[in-house]
């Protein structure tokens, strides 16, 4: 048996494995349970009754959370013309065009959280889909990643949206903030995510739509929240 650290053995007594726990309960435990030298994130694993091998099942948005994630995020934005001024003055960190492409492509440059583009780029970034795909990185129209308004893209992006997609098990990983947060600032951000997960439930998902409920400082054991209190 793989042997823990004395903080994390010291986190799990702080769970009870057979409890389902209501949410507010399980962030104030995450809290208790974020013991390293560093500010851990607080995350979210949702378990759905989808099958993402189906184009019709798929969930995928994203969401502003109103407290923030903690995270300061770089973006980079694919545009040109009158844009490229507007995606700076939103605080863009990077705004190209081909150029970025090749940094990519040539240097395995991966210095930003957030790709952005306005629609006329796609073209050009196109040949990225397999560097940025794999990393959920590759800019979506579902996402609002690729959007002929890129400042208000970049303004979301910094104040803290985030984007929740399917993994290929049925289950969506996001981060929902930092344990400084608290647990009343963590529970607005988990009551924002889970409304606009259940609001994007596929008209062809049949059954329990939520299966699962985990949530989880970086460092510490997984809690399991009570679906009964998920609505």
């Amino acid at each position: 048996m793989a042997k823990v650290g004395k903080k994390y053995a010291e986190s799990v007594k702080l769970v009870d494995k057979a409890k389902l726990y209501d949410p507010a309960e399980a962030l104030e435990i995450a809290c208790q349970t974020s013991k390293a030298k560093f500010d851990e994130t607080i995350e979210v694993h949702i378990r759905l009754g989808v099958d993402s091998r189906h184009a019709d099942q798929q969930v995928r948005g994203a969401v502003v959370l109103p407290n923030g994630t903690g995270k300061k995020i770089k973006t980079l934005v694919f545009t040109k013309g009158d844009k490229v001024q507007a995606a700076l003055d939103a605080g863009a960190d990077y705004v190209g065009d081909k150029e970025y492409v090749d940094k990519i492509m040539t240097e395995n440059w991966f210095d930003f959280d957030v790709v952005i583009a306005s629609p006329d780029m796609m073209g050009v970034i196109g040949r990225l889909g397999k560097v940025l795909g794999p990393k959920g990185l590759m800019p979506s129209p579902k996402a609002g990643t690729v959007t002929p308004d890129v400042a208000k893209a970049v303004t979301e992006a910094k104040a803290g949206k985030i984007e929740y997609r399917l993994d290929k098990t049925n289950i969506i990983h996001c981060p929902i903030g930092k344990a400084s947060f608290g647990a009343e600032k963590l529970a607005e951000n988990f009551d924002t995510l889970l409304g606009a997960v259940i609001k994007a439930k596929p008209a062809a998902a049949k059954g329990q739509y939520i299966k699962s409920c985990v949530i989880a400082s970086t460092m510490g054991p997984g809690i399991k929240i009570n679906q009964a209190k998920l609505g």
